[in-house]
This record gives C-alpha cells, structure tokens and sequence, in this order.
C-alpha cells in the first residue's frame, strides 16, 4: 500500500481519466461492462465514487460509448452534488483511443492526470495519491503488485521453459502521468500506428521513466463473471 495522506485536499493540477467505453463480451453482457450493474448500480459509478471521495480531483473525464453519454450524465446528476466537475466524452473502438480523445479535453490548468479503469471500482484514496506523487517526480508511476506464482512459457499446452519471476509485477491502474509527457506519447503512438494494452507503454516506447507503485489485490479489474460475483461478496463483507 502507498505511503498515506492524512490531509488529502482537491487539487486543480490533478485531473482523473476513466476508461468506461470498453465492450462487455467476456462479462457476456449485452450493455458496456462498466455499465454492467455492480449491487444494483453501473460499476463506473462505484469507481467514480472512489474517485470523488479520495478529495483529490478537480475533474473527472471518463469516455463512455455514444449510446451511454446520456445515461452518465443522467446518473451523475441523479447523485448532485458531486465534488469534482464530470464531463463525458464519446470513447473510441479501443482503450487507447478512448484515453487520446479524453486527454484532448483537458485543460491547461491540468498537470497530472491519472487514467484509471471504470471497472476497477475498489480502488482507495492511498493508491491514487501515490501514483500522484510518483508522476510529480518521474513523469510517470503505474500501480502494480508483484507477480506471486511461478511463471511458464508455453507452445501451445507443452512447457517449453519455466520464467524467472523475480522483478515482474503485474500491472494496475491507477496510471498517473505529467499531462504534456502522456499527450506526446499518445500523439506519437497515432502518428506511427503502435497500439498497446496501457499508458504507460506508450510513455516508454517514447523514452520516459515510468515509477512502480505498491498496488493493492483488492484494486481487482472486472473482466468476467467470476469477478462480478467477487465483487459483489466484497461490497457485502
């Protein structure tokens, strides 16, 4: 876990990017997985609430489909009022282009922006101030726990070599990066058509340093079934 703030306060430099426009497939559900109901509210939802009461953020962006800008906007102000701006942006067919559009929202006043997944909606006020403090001094710092099991590599279903675990960490969101850094990053992944799976990837294939920050389990993504039935035994404990 990240060092803690006793005092935490909103900070108009520190904006918060939510990636909420991904497909539900795997969840097989029919609506987008961060609108899928999570104790009878969306997911992103409960991750926006993560959101306003770590006291950090002055605004919120989170990329939604089209079809679902509506349906955030009325959610958000069914719950006025909250204490950061929310503004909804229409995501793109992939995460990273949903992240682009959002980063193109933001204003100068931002500095640090952090990127989190909608559907990591159990994320503290500790790991986002981390991730903050480690922007403001490397550029970059991404949530992450090391990787605990014995790792394999495989050609089809045969072992063909076991790999050293030692110094792998598996990644997480919050990503928290200095605006200009991740903007530039961004722009010269679309010039080049280079497609990853994070942010932070982007700002190291265009030469930043990245900082790891302790993540925590319980900061779990939903994915599939299984993790919505866990998610729902958590809120309930």
């Amino acid at each position: 876990m990240g060092a803690r703030f006793l005092s935490p306060t909103m900070d108009v430099t520190v904006s918060v990017v939510i990636a909420a426009a991904g497909r539900g497939e795997r969840l097989g559900s029919a609506v987008p997985k961060a609108f899928v109901s999570l104790a009878g509210e969306p997911i992103v939802m409960h991750t926006m609430r993560c959101c306003a009461g770590a006291c950090l953020f002055a605004r919120a962006v989170v990329a939604v489909p089209e079809t679902h800008v509506e349906q955030l906007r009325e959610l958000v102000a069914a719950q006025a009022p909250w204490p950061l701006k929310v503004e909804a942006v229409i995501g793109g067919e992939e995460r990273q282009e949903s992240v682009r559009r959002s980063l193109m929202a933001l204003g100068e006043e931002c500095e640090i922006v952090v990127v989190h997944d909608a559907v990591r909606p159990f994320v503290s006020p500790d790991l986002f101030f981390a991730c903050v403090k480690g922007a403001r001094r490397c550029g970059a710092a991404v949530a992450a726990v090391p990787v605990r099991d014995t790792l394999k590599r495989t050609t089809g279903d045969v072992v063909i070599s076991t790999v050293e675990r030692q110094g792998l960490w598996m990644v997480q969101t919050p990503q928290a990066f200095r605006l200009p850094l991740l903007r530039e990053a961004h722009s010269r992944a679309a010039e080049t058509g280079y497609r990853a799976t994070d942010d932070a990837a982007l700002v190291e294939r265009a030469g930043g340093v990245v900082q790891v920050v302790r993540g925590q389990l319980q900061n779990i993504k939903i994915t599939e079934p299984a993790d919505l039935h866990y998610a729902e035994r958590l809120l309930t404990v």
